[in-house]
């Protein structure tokens, strides 16, 4: 082999190696749901996270618990290789406010999601805003699981998407146990993290007005929607793009 072989090989097998390690440095993204849901919540956004060969793991909360949902995300994460983007809707705001705190997740996305402090919980958030007008029409079994029927799900949790997508949400939602709205977290993930946050301009299952406080309290990048409370469904490509940036953000350091 010639030395110009030699070198070409050398180079061949450098750019090789680099674009291996570039790869490596992908983080994962990690999705959690929120209540009256399941991981096919995000079945429109999965796809341009893969087109851009990111790997994606939606997680499957229970909605039994706090501390069961936050286990849950902790086993995506701890299964992810490398650093972990976090994202979490509604209710998976909370989860991932908890769950983040593992050193393996560099940065975190919220989505119409709540963001309590430390020591807080669920139910202690937006007492000072008004009544959102879906909070009014849920459901609670004698279990104590909460739920919303498919005029809920049209009317107030999504009501910027077709009947025929809003019943099959309906029939697909994960009920939450009302007791986990009470539990809180120990410890706040955003305060040390970088942030994303979504705010959805028409949501009717959290006020807007808490979302956008949410937003600056983090010091978040922030994007706004005019969207119902499920964003990642109604404006997927946005809603990825916000994922993808944060995604790239942590790649680039």
């Amino acid at each position: 082999m010639t030395a110009r072989s030699l070198i070409a090989a050398a180079v061949a097998t450098f750019a090789l190696s680099a674009g291996a390690a570039h790869a490596a440095e992908t983080p994962t993204v990690v999705i959690v749901h929120g209540a009256f849901a399941d991981g096919s919540d995000w079945s429109r956004v999965i796809p341009y996270l893969q087109a851009k060969g990111i790997k994606v793991t939606a997680v499957q909360n229970s909605l039994d618990s706090l501390e069961g949902d936050v286990a849950a995300a902790q086993r995506a994460i701890t299964n992810a290789p490398g650093r972990v983007v976090l994202v979490g809707h509604s209710w998976g705001g909370t989860v991932i406010t908890q769950a983040g705190n593992d050193p393996k997740v560099a940065a975190l996305v919220y989505v119409a999601a709540f963001a309590p402090d430390a020591g807080q919980s669920t139910a202690d958030q937006g007492k000072q805003y008004p009544v959102p007008e879906g909070i009014k029409h849920l459901q609670a079994d004698a279990a104590g699981y909460l739920s919303l029927s498919a005029d809920g799900v049209a009317s107030y949790f999504a009501q910027d998407l077709p009947r025929s997508r809003t019943d099959v949400m309906a029939a697909t939602q994960g009920p939450i146990a009302a007791k986990a709205f009470g539990e809180k977290v120990t410890a706040a993930a955003w305060s040390t993290r970088p942030n994303w946050y979504i705010v959805s301009s028409n949501d009717r299952m959290i006020q807007p007005e808490l979302e956008r406080d949410y937003a600056k309290k983090l010091n978040a990048k922030t994007t706004t929607l005019p969207s119902s409370h499920v964003p990642q469904q109604s404006h997927p490509d946005e809603v990825a793009k916000v994922i993808i940036e944060a995604v790239e953000a942590v790649a680039a350091k």
